[in-house]
């Protein structure tokens, strides 16, 4: 059986094992279905077996081989779209490479036992075969890196419009002071609103140091003591109302708030949850923070009454660089919109062996729910 046949013929057997290999790598943090690690998989593999049948010269052979475009089209490859969708679901380029490795081990695995004689034909199909697979992996990694490039160009956008309105503030409080004719009564209000955008600057370097890290494979340090989860809170409600003196937070608290934490980074995970409580929170609602102690867990939960999350908007929410898509022109947009918050949220709580988790209805708010194990 020639090996395009043969691709054709076993196609449900190859997909199997790739949706196998694509959930055991998929980004810990996804929850996607069979037919979103499948993708575009059908497709590629028809792709491929098209382009083994398809007669090619020997210059077009040294141009693949030399990355050149052969053939251009304007419909974009299989290839190309399956690229760009695993970036939006969160993988990394080597993640990508290993999926098209282990699908070139798996069709050449299947079918050479099936090959009963090694002839010039089956050699030049496996040249053709490892030939479209290189193809292939070469579209998705373009368009894997053309959304990388394009998200980090948001992301700068987005850090530069965001820097601006502190930045403006410190400076307008600088020249203020500078004049001998403010009045004494006015310096206090001037400190707090220096304060604040000094806090709210502070805020975001803080979460992109932190996603730095992640992103560079160090994970998310913590240093474990003794701590009391109360206090920790109170904190944290100090800094948010700090940065959103306009918001009223509701601090609750029951039993017993003791346990083995990273202090510094667990108020920094329930800092940022009361941000973005606090940015999205409608007029006239208040947050709501309330800590409880379990028996062998501490658990933390930050609600708010604004707009409903849609369903298919959860699964993704703690994912970096999420609000990107907005209208980084916007004024009316929050401030601290990195859309790192709540993904250092997430970090935190698993670098404590805990859980975090949404829901968001009109009735019951948006409520994030933190599960800390007390002793790991």
């Amino acid at each position: 059986m020639n090996l395009s046949t043969f691709i054709r013929s076993e196609m449900t057997e190859i997909l199997a094992e790739w949706t196998a290999f694509a959930k055991k790598s998929a980004p810990a943090d996804g929850q996607m279905s069979d037919l979103a690690l499948t993708d575009h998989a059908e497709a590629i593999l028809c792709a491929i077996a098209i382009d083994i049948e398809t007669q090619q010269s020997k210059l077009q052979q040294y141009e693949k081989s030399q990355g050149d475009e052969v053939e251009t089209s304007e419909e974009e490859s299989a290839a190309a779209i399956h690229g760009r969708l695993r970036q939006a679901s969160n993988f990394s380029l080597l993640q990508l490479s290993a999926e098209f490795r282990a699908l070139r081990a798996t069709v050449l695995r299947l079918w050479l036992p099936r090959v009963h004689q090694m002839s010039e034909t089956t050699i030049h199909e496996m040249v053709r075969f490892n030939e479209a697979i290189d193809q292939a992996l070469a579209e998705s990694i373009v368009t894997f890196s053309a959304r990388t490039d394009r998200m980090r160009d948001l992301f700068l956008a987005v850090l530069g419009h965001d820097l601006r309105a502190p930045l403006a503030t410190i400076s307008l409080v600088g020249e203020l002071l500078t004049r001998s004719l403010v009045p004494q009564e006015q310096v206090a209000s001037l400190g707090q609103k220096t304060k604040r955008s000094a806090m709210l600057m502070s805020a975001m370097v803080t979460d992109l140091l932190g996603f730095t890290r992640f992103q560079m494979g160090a994970g998310m340090p913590t240093a474990r003591t003794m701590v009391d989860v109360q206090e920790i809170c109170q904190a944290a409600v100090a800094d948010a109302s700090a940065m959103y003196p306009k918001s009223t937070i509701a601090f609750l608290s029951n039993g017993n708030l003791t346990g083995s934490f990273d202090g510094v980074r667990l108020q920094q995970l329930v800092t940022n949850l009361l941000i973005n409580a606090a940015q999205y929170s409608a007029k006239g609602h208040d947050v709501t923070l309330r800590a409880d102690g379990l028996e062998g867990a501490i658990t933390i939960k930050v609600s708010n009454f604004g707009p409903v999350i849609p369903e298919v908007s959860l699964k993704t929410i703690f994912q970096p660089l999420l609000q990107l898509g907005a209208d980084i022109e916007d004024e009316a947009r929050p401030t601290t919109s990195l859309g790192l918050g709540l993904f250092i949220a997430r970090e935190t709580a698993v670098a404590h062996n805990g859980t975090i988790g949404v829901t968001s209805s009109m009735a019951e708010g948006t409520v994030f729910s933190v599960v800390l194990p007390r002793n790991a």
